[in-house]
């Protein structure tokens, strides 16, 4: 399935928030609109298991009427599917934060087509874009580097070629790209203690230097 062609997630459980993210949409102002997959879910949800993330997200982004949209498991084509579908419509938030990717990529090892993997990716995330500025034209968009995946290291060669290609569709003004990954991890990928629960999932301490990056633009 091609990165840049949306799909539902047929699941009950996707279904039922899609439906709780098109009210939250309507549910009050909101200015900063993130979308992404778990990690970028986990920031923000009210998961009693989570809630030192909550913690997090909130003393950075209280009062920037921040909101997050992100949903676990979800690939470029699933997000683009439900932005296609409501959930930004109506919303005309001033900044849209994008980390997508992660799970386009997966933790299989490449078979001679990181290359490959890397550039569908990139055609991902460039829809995502299309799609956003579409709907939020007057918003900065921030594409976020897609942060390394340690529980199959033969997987980075196509999350550092992705983000270079990601960071191409920025023009440094209205699209903006980050990459956090220095402060996460060593020049090799691997990351460092503290970063990560389980070599992918982000600690608080990882989405401090997130919100470190994020905030020059929002201000």
């Amino acid at each position: 399935e091609r990165a840049d062609v949306a799909a539902p997630r047929t699941d009950e459980n996707s279904r039922i928030a899609h439906e709780q993210l098109l009210a939250k949409r309507t549910a009050g102002q909101i200015d900063v609109y993130f979308v992404g997959d778990s990690i970028t879910r986990r920031w923000g949800t009210s998961d009693e298991q989570w809630k030192d993330l909550l913690e997090n997200w909130n003393a950075n982004f209280k009062g920037w009427n921040a909101a997050n949209f992100g949903w676990g498991a979800d690939k470029t084509q699933n997000m683009l599917w439900r932005l296609q579908n409501g959930e930004l419509d109506g919303v005309k938030p001033k900044v849209v934060v994008v980390m997508a990717g992660t799970n386009n990529i997966g933790n299989a090892s490449p078979v001679g087509d990181a290359d490959s993997r890397a550039a569908d990716v990139a055609r991902g995330v460039a829809a995502l874009l299309k799609e956003i500025r579409k709907r939020a034209p007057g918003a900065t968009v921030v594409l976020t580097g897609i942060t390394p995946r340690n529980d199959n290291m033969d997987v980075m060669p196509v999350v550092d070629a992705a983000n270079r290609q990601i960071a191409a569709l920025a023009d440094g003004k209205s699209i903006r790209y980050i990459n956090i990954n220095d402060e996460l991890a060593t020049p090799d990928g691997v990351l460092r203690d503290g970063m990560a629960f389980d070599g992918l999932h982000l600690t608080p301490k990882a989405y401090q230097h997130w919100a470190n990056a994020l905030k020059p633009i929002l201000m």
